[in-house]
C-alpha cells in the first residue's frame, strides 16, 4: 500500500484507512490504487466486509485537490474523472458489504467515496457536503445518482444546486445515514456491523447484494427472475446446507469461504 490508503485485516473485515493530510484529498494515483485495493479484495474470498476510516480527526475526505484542477483542458481533466469513476464504481460493486465510517467532514469526492459504500456511519460532529457547483465543477463520480437514491430527488437538488452542507444529525434525518454516534466511536460501530456480516452465509450476502442493487436500474421486475436464480444457486454451494443444517442442530454455522 501506498503511504495515502492503509489496508489492514481483522477477521474477515478489511479496514482501509485515508491517510493524505491535512484533508484526505484524492489524487489520480490513489484512486488508482483505490480501484486495485477492490479488485484485490474481490479476489479474497474470505473477505466479507470492508470498512473505510480517516487517519484525520478532522476530515474523512476533502475530495479532489482543486489545485490540480486549474488552468486544464477538457482532456487533461478527463483522466482524473475516468479515475474517479473508476475507483468509485469499483466500490459500489464491491462483493461484499461496504460501510464508510465517516468521522468529520466529508466533502465533494470524500462524500462520493462513502456514497459509493453500501452503510454510512456518521459522528456527531461530521459535515457532508457536494459543494463543486460552487467552483464550477460537478460530482461526477457517482455523486448525483447515489445521492438521489439515498434522500431523494429534493434533498439532493437542495444540497448540490444550493450548495446546502448537512451535519450528522440531518444526514440521519433525510437517510445519507444510516446511524449515527458520538465522536470517535464510529470506526468501533462499522467494525461491529461489519462482524454482524461475516457472520452470515458468505455466498448468500453476495447474492443478497448483488440483487439489491440490480434495483438501481429503475427496472424492478427484471430483478425478480434473477433473484430465484440466484437462490437456487445457493443450493450448489456448501453454505446452504450448512445453513440450514446448523440451524437446525442448533449451534453456530462454519461457512465455506473456497
Amino acid at each position: 500500500m501506498s503511504e495515502k490508503l492503509h489496508l489492514a485485516y481483522e477477521g474477515r473485515t478489511a479496514i482501509l484507512t485515508l491517510d493524505n493530510p491535512p484533508a484526505n484529498t484524492w489524487t489520480p494515483e490513489s484512486l488508482d490504487e483505490l480501484e486495485q485495493i477492490i479488485h484485490q479484495l474481490n479476489r479474497k474470498s474470505d473477505v466479507i466486509a470492508l470498512v473505510i476510516t480517516s487517519a484525520s480527526k478532522k476530515f474523512f475526505s476533502a475530495g479532489a485537490d482543486l489545485k490540480r484542477f486549474a488552468n486544464l483542458t477538457p482532456d487533461q481533466a478527463r483522466p482524473f474523472a475516468q479515475s474517479f469513476g473508476r475507483a468509485f464504481e469499483a466500490l459500489s460493486d464491491f462483493s461484499g458489504l461496504s460501510i464508510a465510517a465517516i468521522n468529520g467532514y466529508a466533502m465533494g469526492g470524500g462524500l462520493e467515496v462513502a456514497l459509493a459504500c453500501d452503510l454510512r456511519i456518521a459522528e456527531e460532529g461530521a459535515i457532508m457536503a457536494l459543494p463543486e457547483a460552487a467552483v464550477g465543477l460537478l460530482p461526477c463520480a457517482g455523486g448525483t445518482q447515489n445521492l438521489t437514491l439515498l434522500v431523494g430527488e429534493a434533498w439532493t437538488k437542495r444540497m448540490i444546486l444550493c450548495g446546502e452542507k448537512v451535519d450528522a444529525a440531518k444526514a440521519l434525518e433525510i437517510g445519507l445515514v444510516e446511524e449515527m454516534v458520538v465522536s470517535g466511536e464510529s470506526l468501533e460501530r462499522a467494525k461491529a456491523l461489519a462482524a454482524d456480516a461475516t457472520r452470515q452465509s458468505p455466498d448468500a450476502l453476495r447474492a443478497c447484494k448483488k440483487l439489491v442493487q440490480m434495483g438501481r436500474s429503475g427496472f424492478p421486475k427484471d430483478a425478480l427472475p434473477a433473484e430465484r436464480e440466484l437462490f437456487l444457486n445457493l443450493f450448489n454451494g456448501k453454505n446452504q446446507p450448512e445453513g440450514v443444517s446448523a440451524f437446525l442442530d442448533k449451534r453456530k454455522p462454519e461457512w465455506h469461504y473456497d
